[in-house]
């Protein structure tokens, strides 16, 4: 009798010793999300809701679209152990190189965006060519590039701004997605709301994105189960997959009072869940990882080192180009400043994120979302008004402050 005592006293203390370590195994996934909403409640308490007001959420996600884009891709450069610090100047040369192309030689917008994106791609590919096959360090190629492509774009444009751009081409990062449903159901759903109107397909595409987010987490728990994987606390699961849930339907619900969804939504999107995929499940990923783990031993596993680095460095150069179209289509001009320093947010992004400086750690997800608490950083620092110095200075503490947490979390764990 006494033995079964014992035993069932033991049981809550494992299962507390259980979480306890879950959460100290993934205090930086859990603790990047709460940070995320901290910001987002602090900003919107001291603008007095000026942060979550429909076109200031339109605003947001328009004004980070190319951070995003070019994050996805510098995730995977950094996973791999390496870095590209020029990735700011191939977005500013792709933006110059679409204007003199569109507006100066009037080649069609469909033609444009291939060149540039080819370009994109072959900048990257000579850049990972020096990397994976001379064994140069990515930080020299990369910085080499980086003044290499800020000259070529002061070139290209000789020194001046070249627009404006045509509306087809403006359409890339000022376009919204029209609404389907009729228009009656549309009144009805603002009546009901008390809003102006509502964009019914922003509302609906909101609530179906939560619906596959609940499925796809059920599903990969029962895999999970299936496979005997040790899975995180169901309390959590839940608490995780409802606040972004939740706040999929709020953010489009908001775009919906708006004018809906931009176009460069429907981008980030597909190249989000495109590139979580990749990273996630297939081959390819898992010996990314790998490669940035122990070059070494992923090099003696069989896995083609070289190969992939030089595809990585590939891959940034057209997500840069991508970010470039879509940077000067906001704009609406290409100028011989555009993409001056943002290869910092990008990185810095990533880091927040919860990547490794040595490489082989980090998520899609965890990109994005670093990419976003950087977002609502700068649109909430410039809607009280704090002047650029500052608001650098605080990036920066924020960048220092996620990377101590990481050194500090893997010695804790070590």
């Amino acid at each position: 009798m006494e033995v079964a005592e014992s035993d069932t006293n033991a049981a809550p203390a494992v299962r507390s010793k259980g979480i306890g370590a879950y959460i100290s195994a993934n205090l930086r996934q859990y603790g990047l999300l709460f940070a995320l909403i901290a910001v987002m409640v602090f900003f919107q308490i001291v603008t007095d809701g000026t942060l979550l007001r429909a076109v200031n959420v339109t605003n947001l996600l328009l004004q980070n679209s190319y951070i995003i884009i070019m994050a996805l891709g510098m995730l995977v450069v950094i996973v791999s152990g390496n870095i590209d610090l020029s990735v700011g100047s191939v977005m500013g040369f792709i933006g110059a190189l679409a204007a003199v192309l569109i507006v100066e030689l009037n080649q069609p917008v469909i033609l444009t965006i291939l060149i540039c994106l080819v370009t994109g791609g072959l900048i990257g590919a000579a850049q990972g060519y020096w990397v994976a096959y001379w064994k140069i360090p990515s930080f020299i190629v990369t910085l080499a590039g980086m003044l290499v492509f800020r000259g070529l774009s002061l070139w290209l444009l000789e020194g001046q701004s070249v627009g404006p751009f045509p509306k087809e081409f403006q359409l890339i990062a000022t376009g919204f997605v029209p609404d389907i449903f009729p228009t009656g159901l549309g009144a009805w759903l603002a009546e009901f709301f008390g809003a102006r109107k509502v964009n019914v397909l922003a509302l609906v595409t909101g609530i179906a994105a939560a619906a596959l987010v609940v499925w796809i987490g059920l599903r990969q728990r029962a895999q999970n189960k299936a496979y005997g994987i040790e899975d995180e606390p169901k309390s959590f699961f839940i608490a995780r997959t409802a606040i972004i849930a939740t706040a999929l339907i709020f953010v489009m619900y908001k775009l919906s009072l708006f004018r809906g969804m931009p176009n460069v939504l429907i981008t980030m999107g597909v190249l989000t869940v495109i590139y979580a995929f990749i990273t996630e499940t297939t081959t390819v990923g898992r010996r990314i990882y790998a490669l940035g783990g122990n070059q070494k031993a992923a090099k003696l596993s069989g896995i083609k080192t070289e190969r992939l680095t030089f595809l990585a460095f590939a891959n940034m150069g057209v997500l840069a180009a991508a970010a470039g179209l879509v940077f000067a289509a906001r704009l609406n001009t290409a100028t011989p400043k555009a993409g001056f320093a943002l290869e910092l947010d990008v990185i810095a992004a990533v880091f927040i994120g919860g990547a490794s400086m040595s490489g082989g750690v980090g998520t899609i997800v965890g990109a994005v979302v670093g990419a976003f608490l950087m977002g609502v950083l700068n649109n909430g620092m410039s809607i009280m008004g704090i002047g650029i110095d500052y608001q650098q200075m605080i990036k920066g503490l924020v960048l220092l402050a996620a990377v101590i947490f990481d050194v500090y979390n893997k010695n804790k764990q070590g």
